[in-house]
């Protein structure tokens, strides 16, 4: 059963972020691009080609750092898509069995109805531990919710 009661579920849409790992990461890669820039037109000795190499370089940091940041977990009416670094899958309340956040766990794993775990890097405990922790049993809930309810509109329980 869930650790929150039926009238603590958050309302669809949701999106949960790491919003601390997400603010340092941008912000990082904003002063680091800042940085870099700033050495490539303070340097009296480089050519306009080697300026502008520290300018692209700085931008690539800041790019791969903002690519780190993307990370989330939306949920809808419909479902939930999982963000993360490299890919995005769009996944029915139904394949969903269970939500895990387990301690030592970089962040939320998803177990489907294939066999199979889905990483879910929108939710992790990096810098902000309780806000994982309250986000994963918010997903969880959903979960489970949304379960009980498309199982009674299966059955046509909710008909009658």
């Amino acid at each position: 059963m869930s650790d929150l009661p039926g009238s603590d579920l958050p309302t669809l849409p949701v999106a949960f972020r790491p919003g601390r790992t997400r603010a340092v990461l941008l912000t990082a890669g904003v002063a680091i691009f800042l940085v870099i820039s700033a050495i490539a037109v303070l340097l009296e000795k480089l050519g306009p080609g080697e300026r502008l190499s520290f300018v692209v370089t700085g931008a690539l940091v800041f790019g791969v750092l903002a690519q780190l940041a993307r990370v989330r977990v939306l949920a809808d009416d419909s479902g939930v898509t999982v963000v993360n670094i490299a890919s995005r899958r769009r996944l029915d309340w139904a394949e969903i069995i269970q939500v895990n956040l387990r301690p030592g766990d970089p962040w939320v794993f998803l177990d489907l109805t294939d066999g199979t775990s889905l990483p879910a890097l929108g939710i992790q405990p990096g810098i902000n531990k309780q806000q994982a922790i309250r986000d994963a049993r918010a997903l969880r809930a959903l979960v489970e919710a949304r379960s009980v309810r498309d199982a009674e509109q299966s059955t046509g329980q909710d008909q009658g």
